[in-house]
Formats: C-alpha cells, structure tokens, sequence
C-alpha cells in the first residue's frame, strides 16, 4: 500500500501553483503543458493504486472506511479549487487545458471511489460539483432515450412525462436552493437504469408496468401520486353501484400492497413514502363508499322503506362479514361438523343463497366456497375476533 500523503503533488499543483490568488501562473511553452499533463495522469494512477491498496490490504473495517472518506472529500476539496482556479483563468489557453485534465482526472478518481467502494462512504455527503454537472447532462440524455422508446405505448406517455418532468425539475435546482447529496443521486441513477430496463407492453390494467416500477422505487412524487389516485377513481367511477365501486377499490387496494417496495429508498425524503400516501387516499374512498352503502341499507329517519327492500330482507340474511370471512366460517363449521351435510359443497349450496354484505346482494356460493381455502391473515383475524365477541356475549346470558 502506498504511504504517505499520495494526494500532495496534486494538492500543491492545484492550491498553489495554479492558483491566480497564490502565485503567478505562466505556462506558454507547450513542452511544458504536456509534461505537466503526463504528471498529473501519472499521479492519478497512483493515487488510483493507493485507493485499491486501501481496500485490498487492511483487514480493519473501520480503517478502511476512515481512508476511503479521507480520499473522497479531499478530492472533492481539490476539484472544487480546480474549478475556482479554471474560473479565473479566462484568458490562459494552454493553462485552462492543464487544468482541464485536471479536473477530469479528479472526476475519474472519485467515480471509482464512488462506484466501486460507495459502501464506504456515507450518503449523506455532498455531490462534487463537476460530477454533478456530467451526471445531469448525462440522466436528462438517458430519460430522452427512454421517452423515445415509449413512443408507440400511449398508455405510458402521461405517468412518463410527469415523470420526466419531475426528476428535470429536481435536477436543475440552483446551487443556492439545493444542495445534492449523494443519497438522492444514487436514486435517481437507480431509478433511470431500471427505466432502460423496463419492457413496455399494450396493456388496459389499471398498474401499467411503469406504475409497478414506480412503486417499488417509492417515486412519492405529488404529481405522479395525484395523476394515479385520479386513474383508480376514473376507473371506479365507471360503476354504478357503491357495492361494486368498493370491491373494485378493494381489489386496487389489494394489488397495491402486494407490489414490492425495495427498502430504504425514496424520492422525496420531506414527504410521506408512496404507498402510505396512497393507502390514505384508498382509506378515505372507502369510508366515503361504506356511509354511502350504509345508507342505502339503512334509510334515515323518516324515509319510508321501499317495498322491494322489504322483501329482500325478509330472504336474506345480511351479514357485517365479508364473504371472505363467512366462508372461513362455514369452511370450519363443516370440518366440526357442527352442520351436517353430503359435502362442503353442499353446505355453501344451500346457506350462501341466504345470505349477503352490505357490499354484495347476491352472492356466488362456489366462489366462496373457493375463497375459504385461501384465506388472508386479516380475514382469519376478524373471524376470530368476532368468535370472540359471540363467546364473551353467550357467557353473559
């Protein structure tokens, strides 16, 4: 591993000998330029070996990590220097020139530190400005690829763009606003590279696949968020029924908590993630279609209740359960044969005509006999809990 101060002869080139406001910088021969030039990539090279040699030869953790931040926020310290000093510089050609290889040289020193040894480093550390600058130009070139390939998939175009959109604006926020760390620029790579990854197709499901990625990558951008939840309530609006809109949202609901969300990471870090903003969104809908089922079940005080109503519920019985949780109901009290029958089929043929939710009038007895048998964790809580209720209640008779 190589000892020392590895950075000193960048360090002093860059502090002092290039630097307008510590000594006078005059270089006009061009033998001079480019033996400079084969120092400062010779030097780059060796710190390149020193940083490796870190990594490869100490067993302590700890060390490795101090030594990696030492080399990462020195050459932060130098490039911003090279940038003050190439500033100043306006009117030196072949100065500017050293200083450019300079700086690409840093860039190229902390990309590897940065790609290959991030693990070291603590996200929450400031982006160097000069890789900064290359990383947008380069993420606003890679989302205009992606935006050319989605071309012949219009289902994509709107989230796409609010997308672009978004991610152009947090981009070019100025310096004086907004200061990039390194946290909020890895995820922002991560997310364009699975964009190129993604693989359109002509689909109607309310989730396109760019939704799914979105959601996994926790994009809890205000307006990606708002132009979704305004699609599921298009979606839901369609139907007439409140039944009906509250099972289809049940079902949206369902799909969204069964999509994976990578840990750790997310867009906005001021805001609530993703799927709590939407899961609110899903709650408020669903307590609003639930009163307006209530009352269409209940009538208010004074309203006389249509006949046919009447009639319905002298058929059927209604039932605060879910089908779902009737089913597993049914299922047991066949296996304990506490009804007795040729079948289970049997059992749900001739019960589940008899009864109905108040999200379900009619209901199909050979669907819920097929849910019984895959049940959810939370329905086989609430059958427990209300089991419960029913024992603590036959107690107090």
């Amino acid at each position: 591993m190589c000892d020392g101060y590895v950075l000193e002869w960048l360090d002093t080139l860059v502090t002092v000998t290039l630097n307008p406001e510590k000594s006078k910088v005059n270089i006009a021969v061009p033998g001079d330029i480019a033996e400079i030039t084969d120092q400062v990539i010779s030097q780059k090279d060796k710190v390149q070996t020193a940083i490796k040699s870190t990594v490869f030869n100490l067993n302590d953790e700890a060390k490795i990590r101090c030594l990696i931040k030492k080399y990462h926020s020195s050459l932060i310290t130098l490039l911003d220097q090279a940038l003050e000093d190439l500033s100043l510089m306006k009117e030196s050609l072949p100065v500017r020139q050293v200083l450019d290889t300079i700086i690409a040289c840093i860039d190229e020193l902390l990309t590897l530190i940065e790609h290959r040894f991030i693990s070291y480093l603590s996200v929450e550390e400031r982006v160097p400005a000069t890789y900064l600058a290359v990383l947008k130009k380069e993420l606003v070139k890679r989302l205009s690829a992606v935006d050319k390939r989605l071309l012949d998939y219009e289902a994509y175009h709107p989230t796409f763009q609010t997308l672009k959109q978004e991610l152009e604006k947090f981009l070019t926020q100025p310096p004086d606003k907004h200061t990039y760390i390194f946290q909020e620029i890895l995820y922002i790579k991560d997310l364009v590279l699975e964009l190129e990854r993604l693989e359109p197709v002509d689909e109607a499901a309310v989730y396109s696949r760019l939704d799914e990625l979105l959601i996994n990558m926790n994009f809890n951008s205000k307006p990606y968020i708002y132009r979704l939840t305004q699609r599921l309530a298009a979606s839901t609006n369609d139907l007439e029924q409140p039944g009906e809109k509250m099972d289809r949202l049940l079902f949206y609901l369902k799909l969204l908590k069964q999509y994976h969300k990578k840990p750790g990471i997310i867009f906005n870090r001021k805001d609530a993630d993703l799927h709590k903003q939407v899961s609110n969104w899903f709650t408020q809908e669903v307590f609003y279609l639930e009163k307006q089922i209530h009352y269409s079940i209940v009538p208010l005080k004074g309203v006389e209740t249509p006949k046919k109503v009447v009639q319905k519920e002298k058929t059927k019985l209604l039932s605060i359960l879910s089908v779902d949780q009737m089913a597993l109901i049914l299922r047991a009290a066949d296996d304990l044969k506490v009804v007795m029958a040729r079948s289970l089929n049997s059992v749900f043929k001739n019960i589940v005509p008899y009864l109905s939710t108040p999200y379900q009038e009619n209901i199909s007895y050979d669907s819920m006999r097929s849910k019984s048998y895959s049940a959810e964790m939370r329905d086989k809580e609430i059958v427990i809990e209300t089991l419960q209720q029913m024992i603590k209640r036959i107690n107090e008779y």
